[in-house]
């Protein structure tokens, strides 16, 4: 463009009583191509981690059932809530069911992902998530409690002794009761992650937290052997039949579902692995204090207990402290 061209454009902008900065906000103002749920939510599946995707995905697949030729930017705050409200009123009943809480929680929260992406990805404006205008429903109090040693000594008793392989089954219920992990940090375990020296493991838990938790000689030695006797690659996971093959969460279900077979009360109170995590914690809280098992559970973030936690935090030594009175065996880590 020559110089008269362009001094040609700025009297006519003159004149307009516009000014070339107007110009260019007018172009970032213009509409962009909203995509339908059925397009945007493949695109979000690749951008969330392997958690976040299986607890949103039959959600996602429930919104692009019901929603997928709409754009993003459609749907009102009252439609999600009636959304959810249906899921709320059409979930399965079972004897665990708390009215559907959970899974209008699950729905709310897939939404509001997906509409995150898309504000990042400028679909819509900062600001405009609808899902964050529908409220979460209320979380009940949990049943979840501490196993009685009585009962738990018959929970290990008919693990031990019953099922296709209760080798594997003992050695997941001893991991979890030592360590008080979650699933997904002991589904996660490689050989990588034992410290036989330091009697050690690195458990790789949600929020992309990782830590190091002690456990007993005793336990080191079994994981050591499992992974060894089941060929576990270097950084593989750990847990494996006897045929080599990687175990998962329906190995869980199964082993609950076989001990309430012989134990009754274990299938009435739906007891699950997340009970020992309970139990162990409970039972640290109760002899070692509240930041002893704060850091037993590998809790580092936000808490409700107030700003005294900053300055409370116990060692690994004392952690190692509370597993050895817990398993009667003395650990690398604490003092003679």
């Amino acid at each position: 463009m020559s110089s008269a061209e362009i001094e040609a454009a700025r009297v006519l902008l003159a004149r307009l009583g516009i000014t070339p900065q107007q110009l260019l906000q007018a172009h970032d103002a213009l509409p962009v191509d909203v995509p339908t749920f059925a397009q945007y939510i493949p695109v979000v599946r690749t951008t969330v981690s392997a958690g976040a995707s299986q607890a949103y995905s039959s959600y996602w697949n429930r919104i692009t059932e019901r929603w997928g030729p709409r754009h993003l930017d459609e749907p009102s705050p009252s439609e999600i809530e009636h959304f959810a409200m249906t899921i709320r009123t059409s979930t399965v009943t079972r004897r665990n069911a708390r009215g559907g809480r959970s899974a209008a929680e699950h729905l709310i929260a897939a939404l509001r992902c997906i509409y995150r992406h898309a504000e990042n990805d400028g679909y819509l404006s900062p600001g405009t998530n609808p899902a964050l205008k529908v409220a979460k429903p209320r979380r009940l109090a949990s049943t979840r409690r501490a196993i009685p040693d009585s009962q738990l000594a018959e929970i290990n008793h008919i693990t031990a002794t019953t099922g296709n392989d209760p080798a594997l089954d003992a050695l997941i219920l001893r991991l979890h009761t030592e360590t008080a992990c979650r699933r997904g940090g002991a589904l996660a375990l490689t050989p990588a992650d034992l410290d036989p020296d330091q009697c050690l493991v690195r458990l790789a838990e949600k929020g992309g937290t990782v830590r190091w938790q002690p456990v007993s000689p005793t336990l080191m030695a079994h994981l050591q052997h499992h992974a060894r006797a089941r060929e576990a690659p270097h950084n593989g996971q750990l847990l494996r039949y006897t045929n080599g093959r990687p175990i998962t969460r329906r190995r869980y279900d199964h082993l609950w579902t076989r001990i309430g077979k012989h134990l009754p009360w274990v299938a009435t109170q739906q007891v699950s692995t997340h009970w020992l995590r309970h139990t162990t914690l409970t039972w640290v809280e109760r002899n070692f204090g509240y930041a002893t098992a704060r850091a037993y559970a590998g809790h580092s973030g936000s808490t409700n207990a107030g700003t005294t936690a900053t300055y409370v935090r116990a060692s690994l030594p004392e952690i190692a402290a509370a597993l050895a009175a817990l398993t009667g065996e003395p650990h690398p880590l604490v003092d003679d």
